[in-house]
């Protein structure tokens, strides 16, 4: 099975009406997701206003789980890369740092890998090593993942919808008196 088959299959499943994604999230496949901004020249003036002229430049994701604003505006809440039956080096090396990429931009965005038809093969540990900027990694054993491996993966897509939301209040919401104060940020690690 090709990698884009495996993945459609996968978004199919988050598509359907019980699919199990969090409200107002969108699975899309393909999408391609700025990691950069070239500014190519500034007004002559020197004033950063109306902003300089340049573009952004962007990575295609296998797999972008987006939240729909009530504007009809969105914004990246989770990117999942994808690999089927083994995942190199060079995939783990280059997979990190699309994440960080993205995170120079998203600084909210949660970003992992899932590996597609595993069998028994555990995650790997070149992908533990190589893959420090990715906040989760995970094995599906087969083409179809099962009940239990389904249930599992999605409590870490809504944990992972939920890790940007509150990523995204702790870095933008530091005014106000209602604002929530925290005093601890943990990282857990969790392996199964």
């Amino acid at each position: 099975m090709k990698e884009a088959t495996w993945v459609e299959g996968i978004k199919g499943r988050l598509d359907r009406p019980r699919g199990g994604l969090p409200r107002g999230i969108e699975a899309h496949v393909g999408l391609r997701l700025p990691y950069g901004y070239e500014a190519r020249s500034y007004p002559a003036d020197g004033s950063p206003a109306p902003g300089p002229a340049g573009s952004d430049i962007s990575f295609q994701t296998d797999l972008a789980l987006i939240e729909r604003l009530d504007d009809g505006g969105w914004k990246p809440r989770v990117i999942i890369e994808a690999k089927v039956r083994s995942v190199t080096t060079h995939d783990a090396i280059t997979y990190s740092q699309k994440a960080a990429a993205h995170r120079s931009v998203h600084p909210y965005l949660r970003y992992g890998i899932v590996l597609g038809i595993m069998g028994a093969t555990p995650l790997p540990g070149r992908l533990c090593r190589h893959g420090q900027h990715l906040d989760f990694m995970y094995a599906f054993r087969g083409a179809q993942p099962p009940p239990t491996e389904w249930t599992r993966f999605l409590k870490l897509i809504r944990d992972e919808v939920a890790a940007s939301r509150h990523m995204e209040a702790l870095l933008y919401q530091v005014r106000g008196k209602d604002r929530q104060r925290h005093v601890l940020l943990h990282r857990r690690l969790v392996l199964e």
